[in-house]
């Protein structure tokens, strides 16, 4: 894409959203990639990046105290959900750090020449195999998390029998081997990781001689990923409406506590879909369509393009990590109580001023008549 060298700025950093381009990029071309010439980004400096990485563990950090909190205090049919809240927190803690601090060394130590993009070392291995480890550990426990609610919801009496604390650790467990076996498959020639623009992260080889390997290893991973969002969105609302409905419904009052919990839950999962649809589709689907013209040789000119996609998606995706936290810190009950009473109370005060209005501005007309008298 572009020829690194002593003289140029530092590689723009993947989890650093601070840059700005300089000139316009020729169109290269995937059979001469000697013409390419194009002008490496210039940075405001690592500072962003720094202060993102910051913001990410602080926020991960509270967010598991408050959940930690809870779950000492929240009775047994709650434990699960926090168990896997709790985990999703400190899967998300893990992998800000680990890749975050990869991908400073190398944004710090200048970035991978472009023309030793597809070597493979094992700083590379080790930082594709973490991306996608991580990538897809919230991912898949997120479905987790909203199947568990959907079965809390709609069935709580099979949720009571079948979900226990044991089980719950060993659906973790099962999770995280699941994305371990998916991140390991490189090592087994069933894909690749190679260095990406602009030289300072890896990924799945998605872009320049990918092969039937790679296409498989990229369909995989998107594929995972998209399939757990959908069933996320399916399982959220399922208990959406089962919620709505209790409520339409008015069932009997003592059911009003665990209903609030689940209410509270629910909430905070269809939050995580959100924060995770956002951050992750662009990757997952941009990564689909990358290789898919890779394999077919049709990038052509678009090579530029594909490549902003690619740093673009990488960029949103790190954000997951950030935001996943402040689900839990913004849409917990005592803040949900907060912003219920501050709305309600402002729009008692609006109906109570409509109905001022409404008496005091019209005259009665019974009075009418005794004023003709």
């Amino acid at each position: 894409m572009h020829h690194c060298n002593s003289s140029g700025t530092a590689p723009l950093s993947p989890f650093s959203n601070d840059s700005q381009w300089e000139g316009q990029p020729t169109s290269p071309s995937l059979a001469d990639p000697e013409n390419v010439t194009s002008e490496r980004p210039i940075l405001s400096g690592p500072i962003a990046a720094m202060l993102s990485m910051t913001l990410g563990i602080l926020s991960n950090i509270v967010a598991f105290l408050i959940l930690a909190n809870a779950y000492a205090r929240l009775r047994r049919r709650s434990k699960a959900f926090l168990l896997f809240a709790s985990s999703l927190v400190a899967t998300d803690f893990v992998g800000h750090v680990i890749p975050g601090s990869i991908v400073m060394r190398l944004y710090l130590s200048g970035g991978v020449p472009s023309e030793e993009y597809n070597r493979a070392d094992p700083l590379c291995q080790f930082l594709g195999g973490s991306m996608v480890f991580f990538g897809l550990c919230p991912l898949f426990l997120g479905c987790a998390m909203a199947a568990e609610r959907c079965l809390g919801v709609t069935k709580p009496l099979l949720h009571a029998s079948l979900v226990t604390t044991t089980r719950t650790k060993l659906s973790l467990s099962v999770i995280w081997l699941a994305a371990l076996c998916v991140a390991l498959l490189p090592c087994f020639q069933l894909g690749s990781y190679t260095y990406q623009y602009p030289g300072t992260w890896c990924f799945i080889k998605v872009l320049e001689d990918t092969e039937k390997a790679d296409v498989a290893f990229v369909m995989l991973f998107s594929g995972l990923g998209l399939t757990s969002l959908a069933a996320a969105l399916v399982c959220n609302t399922i208990s959406g409406l089962t919620l709505v409905l209790a409520r339409i419904r008015k069932k009997p009052c003592n059911h009003r506590s665990a209903r609030s919990h689940d209410i509270e839950m629910v909430v905070q999962l269809v939050g995580i879909m959100v924060t995770s649809c956002i951050c992750w589709s662009p990757l997952l689907i941009v990564g689909l369509i990358t290789v898919k013209q890779s394999y077919e040789g049709s990038i052509g000119d678009d090579l530029v393009t594909y490549k902003t996609l690619m740093i673009m998606g990488v960029r949103i995706a790190s954000w997951n990590q950030i935001l996943d936290p402040w689900v839990y810190i913004l849409l917990r009950r005592s803040v949900l109580q907060k912003i219920y009473f501050i709305t309600k109370r402002q729009t008692d005060f609006k109906e109570s001023t409509f109905r001022c209005w409404e008496i005091h501005s019209f005259p009665s007309s019974e009075k009418n008549p005794v004023s003709r008298v």
